[in-house]
């Protein structure tokens, strides 16, 4: 029976101002469905009309929708990076699902920063929530030739540079990489994140691998509707599903996928908002006992998104994963993983690989630990040349990347193959934000040469998309004192990643005298969003969370009382 007082009566009065009548909440969960849509996030475009059918499902499951409008992150557009925004998403969800009146949610996401920002909201908010992936975009295609989002521009922006493709190519390249709605068709991080999502147990049965256009999307969707009503009714809550177990299928998922170095971040974030202590060494010892199974770009090739799907997409992946998956854990279906993935089949062997015949032997990424980087560093071997694994050679450093442009386009700068790029004071606080600015361009000197890959090292992210020997997320950064920053121009630099270690040749005497002379530089922010992001935003091998949002930051939030 609903209160008789004049605050209840204010609510259903101004309900029933926007057409409804009482027949349309009464006795019904109420469902929230958090839409990250907007005019500047290619990937969800479809959005406006997905909400429609997830609308639809929770209709015809009983339930009324309340679609809120949350901040959307398009990666392309957003300045300096959505990095820095990710956590503002988090707190945005989980505060509209805290002081509106609903029962349930399903979050709308798939853009890179999207799906972790979401669920680590919903994940601190508590209530019975599921996900709809916005799914990738189609192969992009030029010249009869298939194009990868993000992994081609890099390729061809450098062959552009090299003099070995024309203008006209090129243009041809700009408007044949992405030719519908929906998120990078690589193994990138959107891909990557949606899979870790499903994996979780967070999403329906293989909605992840279905690609934005196709119309399956509009049946999930559809589905997850009628899905989030029955999980209220069931108290299904992110508890019973956010698991250890969970956490380390997922991890494993992530590692057979050829995941996005961007993935080690978001799961710690996501983990740990569960109340789950993931560490990067969890991660480092899960990847190296999990080989990449999924041929998909950038760690794979020829395939996309696209071809996944069609050979079966996540759900067979996790079949060919065998005993390496914890098939009991509960997913947001009410049934544990195994019924999920149970008669999964793969439909191309080359696509899908078993673990006797994987792309790589290894999981997709490893983490590195030295005077360089104390609190680790990241590297994905399979997307690299192999020779780079174990190497040594002089530092090239860069302190902004306005410092590291002037190098890489410089045609004569002194440097050899062995050379190995720097650029630091690009972290979570130097970026600020932590920008994709860690797949460093090929310098041109090298490039003229024939030169296709070097080391390149950085405190900063890389595009999932990206390729190459890139070393990132170097923690502590240098911006907030770090050993990276004590790095000088010359010193030599060594890599080794059988043994897991990235170090600079240089005696701890030398270091104590340089970190004597090393003074902080001035703060980034004097107000507003980034002052606080400076004062909260930890390092990246704890997941970039702001402190104070953490499980065990201080007590949990009671909902707000109404009077």
């Amino acid at each position: 029976m609903a209160p008789d007082d004049l605050r209840s009566m204010g609510h259903r009065s101004r309900v029933m101002q926007m057409g409804y009548a009482r027949e349309d909440w009464d006795g019904r969960p109420v469902i929230a469905i958090i839409n990250t849509w907007s005019d500047a996030q290619p990937c969800h475009m479809h959005f406006k009309d997905r909400v429609e059918w997830v609308k639809r499902g929770i209709l015809q499951e009983g339930g009324f929708p309340m679609e809120l409008p949350a901040l959307s992150l398009g990666e392309n557009l957003v300045k300096p990076s959505t990095m820095l925004y990710r956590n503002l998403l988090a707190m945005e969800t989980e505060e509209l699902l805290r002081c509106h009146p609903v029962d349930g949610a399903v979050l709308m996401g798939g853009c890179d920063k999207t799906t972790p920002a979401l669920v680590m909201g919903a994940v601190s908010m508590g209530l019975p929530f599921l996900y709809v992936p916005a799914g990738p975009m189609l192969r992009g295609n030029y010249a009869g030739q298939h194009l990868g989002s993000g992994t081609d521009a890099w390729k061809y922006w450098d062959e552009r540079r090299a003099g070995t493709i024309t203008a006209e190519e090129w243009q041809g390249v700009e408007a044949g990489i992405a030719r519908s709605y929906g998120h990078c068709m690589t193994m990138g991080t959107a891909s990557t994140m949606t899979a870790i999502a499903e994996a979780l147990g967070l999403t329906l049965s293989g909605a992840s691998s279905i690609p934005a256009p196709d119309v399956n999307h509009q049946r999930m969707a559809a589905a997850s509707g009628r899905r989030a009503v029955a999980m209220v009714w069931e108290d299904l809550r992110p508890g019973k599903v956010m698991t250890p177990a969970a956490v380390k299928n997922a991890v494993t998922v992530a590692m057979a996928t050829g995941c996005s170095t961007n993935a080690i971040i978001h799961l710690i974030a996501m983990a740990r908002r569960a109340g789950i202590a993931l560490e990067l060494d969890d991660l480092d010892r899960i990847g190296r006992t999990t080989p990449v199974i999924a041929n998909v770009r950038p760690s794979g090739k020829p395939y996309l998104m696209e071809d996944f799907y069609y050979a079966g997409g996540l759900r067979a992946l996790m079949a060919n994963l065998g005993d390496k998956l914890d098939r009991t854990a509960l997913t947001v279906s009410g049934r544990p993983l195994g019924e999920e993935i149970e008669g999964a089949k793969v439909y191309n062997s080359d696509v899908i690989r078993t673990l006797d015949d994987p792309v790589y032997h290894e999981g997709s990424l490893a983490v590195l630990k030295g005077n360089l980087a104390p609190d680790g560093a990241i590297i994905k071997p399979a997307a690299c040349d192999p020779r780079f694994h174990v190497h040594s050679g002089p530092a090239l450093v860069a302190d902004s990347y306005e410092e590291m442009k002037a190098i890489i386009t410089d045609v004569d700068h002194p440097m050899s193959p062995d050379t190995v790029l720097v650029l630091r004071n690009a972290g979570p606080q130097g970026g600020p934000g932590m920008p994709e600015w860690g797949m460093i361009p090929m310098p041109q000197a090298l490039l003229n040469k024939g030169m296709r890959d070097m080391v390149r090292l950085s405190d900063a992210r890389m595009s999932g998309t990206s390729y190459g020997a890139c070393v990132l997320h170097v923690a502590p950064e240098a911006y907030v004192g770090g050993p990276l920053a004590l790095l000088r121009t010359g010193d030599i630099v060594e890599l080794d990643v059988p043994n897991r270690r990235l170090d600079m040749r240089v005696d701890e005497a030398e270091l104590a005298a340089r970190r004597a002379a090393w003074t902080p530089p001035p703060p980034r922010y004097g107000r507003g969003y980034g002052f606080m992001f400076s004062r909260h935003i930890m390092q990246a091998n704890d997941g970039c969370d702001f402190d104070f949002l953490l499980t065990d930051a201080g007590p949990m939030v009671e909902e707000p009382a109404i009077y």
